[in-house]
C-alpha cells in the first residue's frame, strides 16, 4: 500500500504554515479587485454563452417541384367596381386561373377608401347563353330613353323600374338592343303604364348621360339594373339600392324575368315594392349592385414557385368596358409572400433573426394614384417583384428543424400606356438562390473551460501584480534604510 507520506509528495498545492504568511493592505486591495474582475468576466462569459448565434449562407433554393407559394394581399381600388373586379393568376408554365373567388373577399368602398357596407357577395355569375335575338327585327322604340330628370321621376312612379345602361359602340349592347326593345314593348302592352303601372323597361345611353351612369357606378356595358320604388336614400346624393340582372338576354328570357318581378306586386301602383318575393328563376340571375364605385380586395392565392403574374382587372364575358374611362389607381394595404406566423413562432423568429418578421412587406402603405384625363387614359400600373427566400433553421435538444420560410422582395413600379383594358399587374419572380440562417449552439464544456481560464488567469495575474508590488515596496524600504545609515 502507498503510505500517506508518499501520497503527500504528489500534492500540487503545498501549504505554507499560516504563521509564516503575512497579510498586507496592498494584497487585500488586489484580492478585492481580482474577485470583482472574476465576477464581471464570468457574467460576460455567461451572457455570451446564453446569446443566440447564427450563421448566414447563400445556397441554391431547395424547394421541391410540387411546392406552392402563398400570396396574401389587401388592396383598395377607389375607381374599380366590385361588380367586375377580378383576381387572375398566370405563370410561365401555362397556368391561367381567372376570377378567383374561393379565397378572395370584396368590400364596396367610396372614394375615401371607407367601406360603405358589409362584404360584397357577388356569387357565381350564370353563363349567359343568349345575348340577344338571333334575328334582328325592327320593333321600334319599345323602351323610352331616360335622362336624369326622367329617372328621378320614374323611380318614384313605378314599383319596378328596369333600365338598360348601354353604349352605342358596345358590341354586347348592339346584340341586346332588338330583344330589349321587343321585351319592353311586350311588357308595356301587358302592363300598361297608365292603367297598371307596376313595371317599366327603359334605357340610358351612357355616352350621353355620363353623370347618371356614374352615379349608379356603371362600368360595363350593357348593365341591366332593377330599381324598386321606396329604396332611395335621399341623404346619399339620391342613391338607390338596386340589383343587377345577369340572365339570358333574348326576348323570352327577359319577359319571363320581368314577369317574375311583377308577380308579387299588387296591381295598385301606389304599393311600394320593398320586398323581393320573386321566384327562384329570377333570383338565380340577379344580384345586388355595388353601392359605391370602389372596391377593397383582400385574401390570398397559391401559385407555383415559378415566374408569374397576379392581375387585378375588370373582367366579364358579357360586358364591354370603355378603356379610356377605367382607372386602376390603388392603395396597397398589405402584400406579402408566404404564410403568416403564429405569435409563438414569430417570437421565436425574432429571437433568432431580429431583422426578419416585419420588414418583408415592401409595398405596405404605398399608393399608386392616376387622375382621370386624356394623359392618364388606358394606364396599366405594373409592379415588378424580385423575391428572395430566407430559411431559418433552429437547433434544440441536439435536433435540427426548419423554423420557417420567410420571403423578402424588392419592388419596382411603373405606369404603362396600353390600347387594352388597363389592369393592376404584379409580376413576381423567385431568385434561384436562398438565404440559409442556421442557429449555432455553444457546448457547455467550452463554457466551463472558459470559466476556469477566467478564474485561473485572474488569480495568476493578481498574484504576479501582488508579488511585483510587494517586492517593489520592500526594495524601497531597503533603499530608505540605507540612506539613514
Amino acid at each position: 500500500m502507498i503510505s500517506a507520506g508518499k501520497l503527500k509528495s504528489v500534492d500540487f498545492y503545498r501549504k505554507i504554515p499560516r504563521d509564516l504568511t503575512e497579510a498586507s493592505l496592498s494584497g487585500a486591495g488586489l484580492s478585492i479587485i481580482a474577485a470583482l474582475s472574476m465576477v464581471f468576466l464570468f457574467g460576460m462569459e455567461l451572457s455570451n454563452y446564453m446569446a443566440v448565434r447564427t450563421t448566414t449562407t447563400v445556397v441554391v433554393d431547395r424547394s421541391m417541384d410540387g411546392d406552392f407559394l402563398r400570396i396574401e394581399f389587401n388592396m383598395s381600388f377607389p375607381a374599380l367596381s366590385c361588380e367586375f373586379a377580378s383576381v387572375d393568376v398566370s405563370d410561365v408554365l401555362g397556368t391561367n386561373r381567372l376570377n378567383i373567388t374561393k379565397t378572395v373577399r370584396k368590400f364596396t368602398i367610396d372614394r375615401n377608401l371607407k367601406a360603405t357596407g358589409s362584404e360584397f357577395h357577388s356569387g357565381p355569375i350564370p353563363d349567359i347563353l343568349n345575348h340577344g335575338d338571333d334575328v334582328e327585327e325592327d320593333f321600334g322604340e319599345g323602351a323610352p330613353s331616360v335622362n336624369s330628370v326622367a329617372f328621378d321621376k320614374f323611380v318614384h312612379q313605378y314599383p319596378i323600374l328596369v333600365i338598360n345602361f348601354f353604349a352605342p359602340w358596345c358590341y354586347w349592347s348592339s346584340r341586346l338592343k332588338p330583344s330589349w326593345e321587343k321585351a319592353a314593348k311586350i311588357m308595356r302592352e301587358k302592363y300598361d303604364p297608365e292603367a297598371d303601372g307596376r313595371i317599366l323597361l327603359a334605357k340610358v345611353d351612357c355616352t350621353m348621360e355620363v353623370d347618371l351612369c356614374r352615379r349608379h357606378h356603371i362600368q360595363g356595358y350593357p348593365s341591366i339594373r332593377i330599381f324598386r320604388k321606396g329604396t332611395d336614400v335621399k341623404e346619399d346624393h339620391g342613391h338607390h339600392e338596386h340589383e343587377s340582372y345577369y340572365g339570358d338576354r333574348d326576348t323570352d328570357s327577359l319577359v319571363q324575368a320581368m314577369e317574375a318581378l311583377v308577380a308579387p306586386i299588387p296591381k295598385e301602383s301606389n304599393k311600394l315594392a320593398l320586398e323581393d318575393k320573386s321566384n327562384g328563376t329570377i333570383n338565380a340571375v340577379k344580384r345586388p349592385a355595388p353601392s359605391a364605385a370602389g372596391c377593397r380586395i383582400e385574401g390570398f392565392v397559391r401559385v407555383k414557385k415559378v415566374p408569374g403574374n397576379l392581375v387585378i382587372s375588370a373582367h366579364s364575358g358579357a360586358h364591354s368596358f370603355d378603356a379610356s374611362l377605367m382607372n386602376m389607381s390603388h392603395v396597397v394595404n398589405h402584400f406579402s409572400f408566404g404564410k403568416r406566423l403564429s405569435a409563438r413562432m414569430l417570437h421565436e423568429v425574432k429571437r433568432l433573426t431580429p431583422y426578419l418578421g416585419g420588414s418583408t412587406d415592401r409595398l405596405t402603405g404605398t399608393a399608386y394614384i392616376t387622375r382621370q384625363g386624356d394623359e392618364n387614359a388606358n394606364v396599366t400600373i405594373e409592379h415588378y417583384l424580385q423575391i428572395v427566400k430566407t430559411e431559418v433553421v433552429s437547433r434544440k435538444a441536439s435536433q435540427e428543424f426548419k423554423l420557417l420560410e420567410e420571403y423578402e422582395y424588392t419592388a419596382h413600379s411603373s405606369l404603362v400606356h396600353s390600347h387594352h383594358i388597363p389592369v393592376a399587374k404584379f409580376h413576381f419572380e423567385l431568385s434561384p438562390m436562398q438565404v440559409l440562417v442556421t442557429e449555432v449552439t455553444r457546448s457547455f464544456s467550452h463554457f466551463i473551460t472558459n470559466v476556469c481560464a477566467i478564474i485561473g488567469g485572474v488569480f495568476t495575474v493578481a498574484g504576479i501584480l501582488d508579488s511585483i508590488l510587494h517586492n517593489t515596496m520592500r526594495l524601497m524600504k531597503k533603499v530608505e534604510l540605507g540612506k539613514h545609515m
